[in-house]
């Protein structure tokens, strides 16, 4: 039988080392950096959601706070949906103080033109005019439910036949035309050059007015 010879003690412990720097240089490997993940596109909303995102930043603002006028803003970055816009303006006035603050929502950040988000964009002194101000309670009723009673409406049923691409904005505010606080869903690109609006109760949703 041949002899076994012992392997020497010094290449036993190289090997031993040789074994545990292999280890720790594969656990010292850097990890596959993970794939980053595309940001979701900016979704336009409705009126009401927006208009109480601000009206937190305005009690902020002044304790008082009232709603005066919010209006719906296009921007060509991201279209609007319906009854759905990535830019809201809503003007709210304090008692108190006698001043009005202009606040913004939107979905994107342009620039320094807009924040996304709820900003301030500045404030102004208070004089009464044709808007009254009136109490956050007061609107119940969302863009969508408005712009759906609005084109129940024969002669916005008839416009849409004739302007099938005609685009609507929105309007809230409380006039001494109406008793109650009321969308004005506008079709056209401006409330001046319009040729139709509807208004809709912003407390209870029923239809008020249809204006040529």
């Amino acid at each position: 039988m041949k002899a076994v010879v012992p392997m020497p003690r010094s290449n036993s412990i190289l090997l031993i080392f040789l074994g545990l720097m292999l280890a720790l240089w594969g656990c010292s490997e850097a990890p596959e950096p993970a794939a980053k993940q595309e940001e979701a596109p900016p979704v336009p909303v409705e009126g009401q959601t927006a208009f109480f995102r601000m009206f937190v930043a305005a009690r902020g603002w002044a304790p008082d706070a009232l709603g005066l006028r919010m209006d719906s803003v296009a921007i060509p970055e991201v279209a609007a949906q319906g009854a759905k816009y990535p830019v809201w303006r809503a003007r709210f006035v304090s008692p108190s103080k006698g001043r009005v603050a202009v606040f913004n929502y939107s979905v994107i950040e342009l620039g320094g033109k807009l924040q996304k988000g709820v900003f301030q964009d500045h404030e102004e002194s208070y004089s009464p005019g044709r808007a009254k101000p009136w109490p956050s309670p007061a609107l119940k009723i969302s863009t969508e439910k408005a712009l759906d009673v609005a084109r129940a409406q024969p002669q916005a049923k008839a416009y849409v036949k004739k302007n099938p691409d005609e685009p609507v904005i929105f309007v809230l505010e409380q006039t001494n035309r109406h008793a109650n606080l009321t969308w004005r869903v506008v079709w056209g690109e401006r409330v001046s050059t319009s040729e139709l609006s509807v208004f809709v109760d912003a407390s209870t949703g029923e239809f008020v007015e249809v204006m040529h």
